[in-house]
C-alpha cells in the first residue's frame, strides 16, 4: 500500500509491503512496528535501528499526527493514495483567483439578476436565474468575490458561452 506523509513541508512517497519491508522515497529498508504499551506507544525498528515512537491521532483534523521520536515532536499528515488524489483534485477544481468571466452555460432567457456592480459575494450565491427549455437554471458564485461587472437584465436572451458577469 502506498502513503504521502508530509512533515515540515516536505512530503514522503512510503511503500509498505507488509512483508517486513517498506520503502521511502525510493529507499527500501527492513522494517517492523509493534505496539507495545498502552493505545500509543510504538516501538520501531527499520534496518537494526530500534525507535521508540508516542502516536497521537489529532481529533479534529482527519489524517493529522502527533509523532515523538527520540524526544522530538512532529506534526505528520499521512494520506493513500486514493486521499491523495481526491485532495489534489478538488483544489485543481476551485475557482482561479483574480477575475473571473461567468459565461452562459446553455443559451436561453435571464429571469433573475439580483446582483449589481461592487456588491460582496460569498461562494454560493446566486448570480442569475437562467431559463432554458422551461426549466430555470440558478447560476452561483463559485467563490467569493466583489461583482465588477453585469453585462445581462431580466428578459435578454444569451448565448451559450456569451459573458454574463464578472467577479473580482
Amino acid at each position: 500500500m502506498k502513503y504521502f506523509s508530509t512533515v515540515d513541508d516536505q512530503t514522503y512517497e512510503i511503500l509498505i509491503d507488509h512483508h517486513g519491508r517498506v520503502t521511502v522515497d525510493g529507499v527500501e529498508m527492513a522494517a517492523d512496528m509493534t505496539l507495545v504499551g498502552g493505545p500509543r506507544f510504538y516501538s520501531l525498528i527499520l534496518d537494526n535501528v530500534s525507535y521508540e515512537i508516542v502516536l497521537d491521532s489529532d481529533p479534529d483534523q482527519r489524517n493529522l499526527y502527533a509523532v515523538m521520536v527520540s524526544g522530538l515532536r512532529y506534526a505528520a499528515k499521512v494520506q493513500d493514495e486514493r486521499s491523495r488524489r481526491l485532495a489534489l483534485v478538488d483544489r485543481s477544481l476551485r475557482a482561479p483567483e483574480g477575475e473571473l468571466i461567468i459565461k452562459a452555460p446553455i443559451p436561453g432567457l435571464i429571469i433573475k439578476a439580483p446582483i449589481e456592480p461592487g456588491q460582496v459575494l460569498a461562494e454560493g450565491d446566486t448570480l442569475l436565474i437562467l431559463e432554458a427549455m422551461k426549466m430555470e437554471n440558478e447560476l452561483r458564485a463559485p467563490r467569493a468575490g466583489v461583482v465588477h461587472e453585469v453585462r445581462v437584465k431580466p428578459g435578454d436572451q444569451v448565448a451559450l458561452g456569451q459573458v454574463l458577469v464578472t467577479l473580482r
